[in-house]
């Protein structure tokens, strides 16, 4: 199990080298910086240490509950332009359905949970720090 937390953009290839050796499926998911709305970067903070601690305990009870051999989870923090990788989450498992759950699970606890938080930047500079969505909610509830 592998989790990091990096300012520097990440080489997908590279960390999947070797990863889930024996699995039966593997799955990736990478998240980009969406450009909607004007938006031209994000910044995205967080509390070094504390972030870490929670998304490897978050990895761990994937790993438990949906029977994983690998997990990988990857968050970029800092300036990020629209079009650049934010995230990255890799699940092995013996089956597909169970590696696809344990991707997506993840996901959406990344994306309502995990202690970062983005501000969006515009056209005209910083605006406003992103809310949680109730699309968001719905999806981390279903687990």
């Amino acid at each position: 199990m592998r989790v990091l937390v990096q300012p520097q953009p990440f080489d997908a290839a590279q960390l999947l080298q070797g990863f889930g050796a024996g699995a039966g499926a593997v799955v990736t998911f990478t998240g980009l910086v969406r450009g909607e709305d004007g938006l031209v970067a994000l910044d995205i903070e967080h509390y070094p240490g504390m972030t870490e601690k929670a998304l490897r305990a978050h990895a761990e009870a994937a790993a438990a509950r949906f029977g994983l051999s690998d997990v990988l989870v990857v968050h970029r923090h800092g300036h990020l332009a629209v079009g650049e990788p934010i995230m990255m989450v890799a699940t092995a498992a013996r089956h597909r359905r169970a590696a696809f759950d344990a991707a997506d699970f993840l996901m959406d606890w990344l994306k309502s949970r995990a202690p970062f938080w983005k501000r969006e930047i515009g056209p005209e500079g910083p605006g406003d720090w992103v809310a949680a969505r109730d699309d968001d909610e719905d999806a981390l509830a279903r687990w």
